[in-house]
């Protein structure tokens, strides 16, 4: 099928006018390109960075957390009403993070395509979610949970000292066999 339109035999002058409109429309359209290619070029740069950093930095986090600091708070804090409220610390705070991790996990695949320039609808309600999630995520360990950790382990000096040699050797490299 022909993208001309019937030609107007009795005014043959209309006709090329007609189709200069047609492509300056089209070419109207074509000018808004480039200024396109630019948020187009961040947001794959954007996914491509955050996809790097994001599992590894936030889930090893995680990990960090789960199976050092909150396990040394708990062992530290006092038995009763002091525990009681570590212990409704520390679930709440590992239940966000498997609401975070989910999240990513629905967001990373989406990401994984846009990152390199394949065609991806991704969910920008799920990555406001997950900003919303993380930063009171983050406020509530800053601002409640690391201020009381410290308060309980400083009270023994060794307990801080155990939790900082913990993790040391958690994020050192496995000692290489001897052959």
């Amino acid at each position: 099928m022909s993208q001309h339109p019937d030609i107007d035999t009795q005014a043959p002058l209309t006709n090329f006018s007609q189709c200069h409109a047609g492509i300056v429309r089209h070419l109207d359209s074509f000018d808004e390109l480039p200024a396109l290619l630019v948020p187009a070029q961040r947001a794959r740069k954007i996914a491509a960075d955050f996809l790097g950093f994001f599992r590894e930095a936030a889930f090893d986090h995680h990990q960090d957390e789960e199976r050092e600091l909150f396990p040394a708070v708990l062992r530290s804090s006092e038995p009763g009403p002091e525990r009681a409220h570590v212990q409704q610390m520390v679930d709440a705070l590992t239940h966000e993070h498997r609401e975070i991790e989910a999240l990513w996990n629905r967001l990373a695949p989406q990401l994984k395509r846009l990152a390199h320039g394949q065609p991806a609808d991704v969910d920008g309600a799920a990555c406001s979610l997950l900003v919303q999630r993380y930063r009171t995520h983050a406020r509530v360990e800053e601002q409640e949970f690391l201020p009381l950790a410290e308060r309980i382990l400083q009270r023994d000096g060794n307990h801080m000292a155990a939790l900082g040699l913990s993790l040391h050797m958690r994020h050192q490299a496995p000692p290489l066999a001897h052959v």
